[in-house]
């Protein structure tokens, strides 16, 4: 698994926190961040759907910056949130932010994707109520499978959008030199955005990249990968380091 040399594009706050994992882990990366986060502007609609936070009877939060930029909305319109109200999370890490600050939230312990949440029991259990009512904190177009999948369950789904992803301003040929001076064999992306943005950086030297072994957080993710010609998708079925370190230790090295 040492052998690994892997590039890491989630946004720049993230890559050093995984960086570090795999370093313990005697596994070298370089980072090249591919999203970037920036905040939406409050609007008056934003705040109407805060200031009725009372009656959802779920709340999903999908991203870490979505649970952060959540936070604070709460900060400033529920001192105290809503009694009894169940939080959800699509993975561990967002999972902690929404615990540390005293709500009460869940994630799946297997699988941080839209398709273990939606399996998780406990949110069944909140949606077991006349006229279930959720809303979804989230990126500027992200996890559509989440509403639509509760929407034909009958569910009311409200969308807050938070922030916008972007893709940082680079140098043509960044990253294939980045790929040549780090002596990299594999790439990493955390989202559909991040293998977009992937795509899109790479340019005239994506046939170079599709050699390598590409490792996506599910299989929505891995689907895109194969429409982009990619030859070696490796579905950790997961966004966090420790799905990827479970992967990783389960792929052979590709012999340079």
């Amino acid at each position: 698994m040492t052998s690994w040399r892997l590039l890491l594009t989630r946004p720049a706050e993230e890559c050093g926190a995984v960086a570090g994992v795999l370093a313990e882990a005697g596994i070298h990366s370089a980072s090249l961040p591919l999203l970037a986060i920036k905040p939406l502007p409050e609007t008056a609609e934003q705040r109407a759907t805060v200031l009725e936070l009372d009656r959802y009877c779920a709340v999903i939060v999908v991203s870490k910056p979505a649970a952060r930029l959540g936070i604070e909305l709460l900060d400033r319109y529920w001192p105290q949130p809503p009694l009894g109200q169940a939080w959800f999370s699509v993975g561990a890490a967002t999972g902690a932010i929404l615990a540390d600050y005293g709500l009460d939230a869940s994630w799946p312990e297997r699988g941080d994707d839209s398709e273990a949440l939606l399996a998780l029991p406990r949110l069944g259990e909140a949606l077991a109520r006349p006229d279930p009512k959720v809303l979804i904190l989230r990126g500027e177009g992200g996890r559509e499978l989440l509403a639509e999948t509760l929407r034909a369950r009958g569910v009311q789904v409200d969308i807050l959008e938070l922030y916008r992803r972007y893709l940082p301003d680079y140098p043509a040929g960044t990253l294939a030199a980045t790929l040549r001076s780090e002596r990299l064999n594999g790439l990493v992306v955390s989202s559909g955005q991040g293998l977009l943005s992937l795509r899109e950086l790479a340019a005239d030297t994506w046939p170079e990249m599709l050699e390598l072994p590409l490792f996506v957080p599910s299989p929505r993710v891995a689907e895109m990968a194969r429409q982009l010609g990619a030859k070696r998708i490796v579905d950790c079925r997961g966004a966090s380091v420790a799905a990827l370190l479970a992967a990783l230790r389960e792929t052979a090295v590709t012999a340079s």
